[in-house]
């Protein structure tokens, strides 16, 4: 099984000055690691680092999938789960940055819903 290498200081640096900006205060930022395939045709899984932090009912998740290579997702409940349309990013900046703002979007889009439905 092949291992990608840790995120470095430089990604961990990008990621808290992106949460610092958004958030006016670093959530705290989980590591750890997952198991996935790479390729749809792969039959092997590859572990990749991931960092992980919540705001509020919203879980993030960055997945390392190589050098260069960011792939990203949110979800409310687990089996809830929404990507931002782009697989794979080669700006862990750009992955994130579209993360945050694809969640914004899907809770804006979300409240007016409800508006709409309670009107």
């Amino acid at each position: 099984m092949t291992r990608i290498e840790d995120f470095n200081e430089n990604e961990l640096w990008i990621v808290q000055t992106t949460l610092q900006e958004r958030y006016g205060e670093e959530p705290e930022i989980q590591m750890g690691d997952s198991e996935i395939r790479l390729h749809s045709a792969d039959r092997d899984t590859t572990s990749c680092p991931i960092l992980m932090w919540d705001d509020q009912d919203c879980h993030f998740v960055i997945l390392k999938c190589g050098d260069n290579r960011y792939r990203c997702l949110f979800y409310y409940r687990s089996f809830e789960q929404f990507g931002t349309g782009v697989e794979e990013f080669d700006q862990l900046a750009e992955c994130i940055v579209t993360l945050l703002q694809t969640e914004a979007d899907k809770a804006r889009d979300a409240k007016q819903e409800q508006t709409t439905d309670q009107s």
